[in-house]
């Protein structure tokens, strides 16, 4: 086996390997839930939205 048909074996397998990590991350709906959870994680530290209204808003 020569180098070109090594390169071409490993370009094979890691496309496959995109294609069912892709395929795992869109292709069942039961994950959404906790794909929209871990989205907003970023967001739990934050103030509420009610402590701006009594400070008057950002001005």
């Amino acid at each position: 086996m020569d180098i070109v048909t090594v390169h071409s074996i490993w370009t094979l397998v890691l496309f496959i390997s995109f294609c069912g990590v892709v395929w795992w991350a869109y292709g069942s709906k039961s994950r959404q839930s906790r794909f929209d959870e871990a989205a907003n994680i970023i967001f739990d530290d934050e103030p509420p939205v009610e402590s701006d209204k009594k400070q008057g808003g950002m001005q």
